[in-house]
């Protein structure tokens, strides 16, 4: 399967859901944007390691695991975005250490924050971005304006508004107040035997809450 490179475009928050960020990455070739939720902490580490004139008094889990992999040897040497279930994408970090490559699972958001550390490209496969990509155009084409695709729920011109509606919709696919609590018990079960561990970890949240 052909893969895809993508670069970090940047970080959106929301204005509306409380602590939900979308990182937003792209294809190196093409017009095409991948947003994908993230929390706040995830998004910090992201922010900080671009921003090469920030350091934080005391190193994140991040850098701490950097300088354990620099210590011992070991390279990340790209970071691929390998499968997308139920809207939450699924990543490996490729590693070699004195010329042997083992891969590791990892969640998206770590996979990121650590590839930006380690200088390594992003890839995805050609088959998540169709299916998850999207195009956020920040002009109009007013010489030749285009039909009104419906197929796609983010094509327009407004960036800030397509993002904050895609973290809407992300939000009201995460609202489990209306399940009971036979039914997210259930459901935890379910998403814990899949692997499912982001789902799992809202699902708890919402019966710490009952």
């Amino acid at each position: 399967m052909s893969l895809i490179k993508l670069t970090v475009s940047g970080i959106s928050y929301s204005h509306t859901q409380n602590g939900a960020y979308a990182l937003i990455l792209e294809e190196e070739v093409g017009s095409r944007k991948l947003p994908i939720v993230i929390g706040a902490f995830e998004a910090q580490s992201i922010a900080i390691a671009i921003e090469d004139d920030i350091r934080p008094p005391r190193p994140l889990t991040h850098d701490l695991f950097k300088s354990l992999a620099d210590r011992y040897s070991i390279v990340i040497k790209e970071v691929i975005i390998n499968r997308l279930l139920d809207g939450i994408f699924y990543s490996s970090l490729v590693c070699e250490r004195d010329g042997i490559e083992e891969v590791i699972d990892a969640r998206t958001s770590d996979a990121i924050a650590l590839a930006i550390r380690f200088y390594a490209p992003i890839y995805t496969y050609k088959d998540i971005m169709d299916r998850a990509g999207i195009i956020l155009n920040a002009e109009a084409e007013e010489e030749e304006p285009q039909e009104e695709d419906n197929s796609n729920p983010y094509s327009g011109n407004d960036i800030a508004s397509q993002v904050e509606q895609f973290l809407e919709e992300e939000a009201k696919a995460n609202d489990f107040s209306s399940y009971s609590k036979s039914e997210l018990e259930k459901m935890l079960n379910e998403a814990l035997i899949n692997e499912d561990y982001e789902k799992a970890a809202l699902l708890r949240d919402e019966l710490n809450k009952r």
